[in-house]
Formats: structure tokens, sequence, C-alpha cells
């Protein structure tokens, strides 16, 4: 279900002093009083409600400025958890754990991927969730969209079957005047700098100088925002699976992405799915799985076959596309990916996937569509979009043009309050990246770009593997031991390097 949800969240979208090199001592910070401006109250802990894995996990609530150019104006609830430091003696601080998307939750979190963390590291932090705003038990948000606008191939901005975008810019018209009439004055004030901002409240309330984190995905983003807006309040910060800051396209450039990314990922598939004695077989080369795949497609885009209880309920060409997008996500994915290609070449289908509910879904489209679309100006042409979806589709034919398409945002109602973050080496060297080679959601192509970015402030692991997400799930057990290293001893490579 996590999974779902990140992709539910990720289609909505489409969906970081002077250096210092030597290594931190492990030493425990002492909690002091924050700044004025964020100031909070102390915390409430309880008992968290429904859903919680670890009985240790402790839940409250941090009140935040809707607008933060108003603070003293209306204010909105962030639910923030922890899991306390598992051996006091040896605790450091607060470890963030940002969720990716954007429309992610992670109030779970310590109860989740944080148990994944090495001992040394439970040690060292308290683990800390949060849902950011509109999303899990934070103050909500939705736009009401109609069911057939939540489909998976619906959010992600497919062109037709004959690269034609008319179909895209109706339905952004459409999400658009659905968020501007049901999302309120909070849909406005969802962004990444707003969830930065968000973020520095949480550090705040939990009278804590600084704080680490563990940024995955879109939340490496987030991750670069606070450590800009926010430098000498970050201690040791760790970015996963890295989006492209381009400050000119932002959420543009990640969405574009997807073309290189499935490109540098394909090939992993094709020879997994060609290998012998894989029960999942498809073909006897690598090299015949991508001409079946694409032909696999331009069948269903002319014939669908029906497809009870799914959303869309019909097996289209868009619908395999994404498909593949999601599978390429995980290498342990490939066999339903499989399967689903397996099924639709004998005209039949799998049974319907299981989707998150609609409430939650609901907040998770509305939270990434307003991000993207705040986060910066759109062109509002559909000619803006056309000629760049012929390319892609001639260019790069396993996304079909999507990646160059156009979102909600080409017809979004708002201003963007704020120009992009641009994110700098200015601040202290205490950034460790990690980036799979082959990652279809955030490309190594686009990490490194943040990389350049972020100059002397950090360095960068590059993994040899297959997937999205690095620490502890897709990438290997060098990088894994590098990025435990840091959290626990502050111990970073001095230089870039390259996990084989």
């Amino acid at each position: 279900m996590t999974k779902i949800k990140r992709n539910a969240a990720l289609l909505a979208a489409s969906a970081a002093v002077l250096s210092l090199t030597a290594p931190l001592a492990a030493t425990a910070s002492t909690p002091s009083t924050p700044n004025a401006p964020s100031a909070a109250a102390p915390l409430d802990w309880k008992p968290c409600e429904g859903g919680v894995t670890d009985a240790r996990q402790e839940c409250a609530t941090v009140n935040v400025p809707m607008d933060y150019a108003d603070p003293t104006g209306k204010q909105i609830g962030i639910a923030v958890s922890r899991i306390p430091s598992e051996n006091p003696e040896a605790r450091r601080g607060a470890l963030l754990l940002i969720p990716g998307g954007p429309g992610g939750v992670g109030r779970d979190t310590p109860s989740g991927k944080g148990q994944k963390l090495p001992q040394a590291v439970r040690d060292a932090y308290d683990l800390i969730g949060f849902d950011p705003r509109g999303l899990g038990r934070s103050t909500p948000v939705s736009c009401g969209l109609e069911r057939a606008d939540l489909a998976a191939s619906r959010l992600r901005p497919w062109p037709g079957p004959d690269g034609s975008i008319g179909g895209n810019m109706t339905a952004a018209q459409r999400v658009s005047d659905a968020c501007a009439r049901n999302g309120g004055d909070l849909i406005r004030h969802i962004s990444t700098a707003n969830e930065a901002r968000d973020i520095d409240r949480i550090r705040a309330a939990l009278g804590e100088r600084k704080v680490s984190a563990w940024g995955v995905s879109y939340g490496t983003y987030v991750g670069a925002v606070y450590s800009q807006l926010f430098p000498h309040r970050t201690d040791r910060v760790v970015l996963d699976s890295n989006d492209d800051p381009d400050p000119e396209r932002v959420s543009r450039a990640w969405l574009a992405g997807h073309e290189q990314g499935v490109e540098d990922t394909f090939p992993e598939f094709a020879k997994w799915a060609s290998a012998p004695g894989n029960p999942h077989r498809l073909a006897r080369t690598a090299a015949e799985v991508r001409p079946l795949f694409l032909r696999l497609a331009a069948e269903l885009d002319r014939e669908p076959i029906p497809w009870p209880k799914a959303n869309p309920e019909e097996l289209n060409g868009n619908v395999l596309r994404q498909a593949l997008l999601n599978s390429l996500d995980d290498p342990d994915d490939f066999d339903d990916l499989a399967e689903l290609i397996r099924a639709a070449r004998k005209g039949t289908v799998p049974p319907a996937p299981q989707a998150p509910s609609e409430p939650e879904l609901q907040k998770a489209v509305a939270v990434g569509t307003a991000v993207l679309c705040n986060d910066i100006e759109w062109p509002k042409p559909a000619d803006a979009y056309a000629k760049e979806v012929a390319e892609s589709r001639a260019k790069y034919p396993l996304t079909a043009g999507m990646p160059r398409n156009a979102m909600p945002c080409a017809a979004w109602p708002y201003r963007s309050k704020e120009a992009p973050v641009r994110i700098t080496g200015s601040g202290p060297s205490n950034i460790l990246l990690i980036q799979n080679e082959r990652d279809p959601a955030t490309p190594l192509s686009g990490a490194l770009n943040l990389r350049k970015a972020l100059g002397k402030r950090a360095t960068m692991v590059t993994v040899n593997a297959t997937g999205h997400d690095a620490y502890l799930a897709n990438g290997n057990e060098c990088g894994d031991r590098t990025v435990s290293r840091y959290l626990a001893t502050g111990e970073r490579p001095g230089r870039d390097t390259y996990c084989g």
C-alpha cells in the first residue's frame, strides 16, 4: 500500500558556511531554546491513533502558520511522531524522516522503514516522522476530483495514442477548476518552501538546536531547500534518490527526467525478462523485449481489453505504460509487469490492482498538484507542449511523450507566491547524497545536477544498482554501509564515491 500511495502522489505531480570535509565527532546534542521567530510550545506526546506498527511510537501536533507571510494568522496542524532513541546515553539528537511525493505521508515512517536503520543509528537519534501539510492526519486538503480523474494513467499526462494533447489540456482545466473550487485557502499555501518552513517549526517544537534528516525522492528536494533556507539548523543530512534542483524548471525537470530514467532502467528489465529459467520469461533475448512491449502498447491503444473493477476499467496502451513506470521503481515488481504483459498478449487481464482509499488518494493528489503548480509557473498555451511532446515521443518511445506534457499546472489559477529556492554551495558541508545508477523516477542525470549545485557542501555515493530508493531498499551493501556510518559517526567520504 505504501508504494501505491507513493506512486499516486508522484502521479499527481507528473511526481537542498565554508566546507568542512573532516568527519564530525559523535557527540550528544543539547537541546536549546530556539530563536523567537520559530519558537514553539512543548509537544504533547500521546499514543498514536490508527495504523501504527510499533507501540513505542508517540504522536503530537505542531501548529504552524497556513501563510508564512502572515505568521500570526490562521494556523494549521502538522501531525508528527517519534520513536525515542533506544540508548539515551548514546543519543545525538533527532533524525527527521522526510517523505517522498509530493503527496507522500510520513507520520508512521519511524515504525516502518525507520526500523530498518541499524542499531547504532536508532541509538543515536529519536526517529521523527510527519505528515506534510494537507496530508494524512495533518490539516487536510482535497480537490474533490471525480473517480476517473484519480486513475494513475490519468494523473500522469499521457498523450492520446496519436500524440494529441487536447485531452490533457481539457483535463488540466477540469482538475485545476476542481482544486480552486474545493481546495480552500490551504491549496494556495502548499509548496516545497512552506514544507521546509514547517520542518523548522517541528525542529523548534522538538527543542532541538539542529536536526538531522534522511530525505527520499521528492524528500531530497525538500531536504535541499531546508538546508538552503536554514543551513545552520542542519546536523547530518542524507538525500536519497535525488531530484534535479533546476531553479528554472523545478517540477517540469522532474517529470522530464522520466525519459532518461526509463531508458537507464528498462535494459535491466529486458535482461531479467529474457533470462533462461525465469518463470515469467517474455522473450529469448533482451533485445526482443523492447519491441515486444512497444508493439503491445500500440495494440492496446487500438483495442483496449476490458478490466472490471480497475480504474479505468480497461487495459489500454497508457495503462500498460504506466504499469511500466511503476514496476521499474523496484526490481521486485518486475514479475507483476511481466504477468500483465503475458496476460495482455493473450487478450486477458489479471485481477484489478488494489487502490488506496479514496479520501487518502484525494489528499495525495491535491497536495501533489499544489506543490508542482505553486512551486513554479508552467506555460499556459497548448502549443508550448505539443512540439515538446512530439520530440519526446520520437526520441523516447517507451514514455510516449508523457514527460514533457501538460500537467494541471497548465491551467492553474494561482500565481506562484515566491521564486523557487536556488540551491547553492553556501552553508556547512554536512550533506551526503546517495543515488542508484539506474533509477526511473529520479535519474542519475538529475542527481548529478543537485550534486553540482551543492558544491563543497556535499559528497555523493553512486551505487551500481537498479530501482528507486537506494539506502536500505534497492541499493547495495556498500552504499548502505556508507550512509549508516555517516549517520552514526559523522564519518563521510572525503570525495565522491562509487559503490560497485
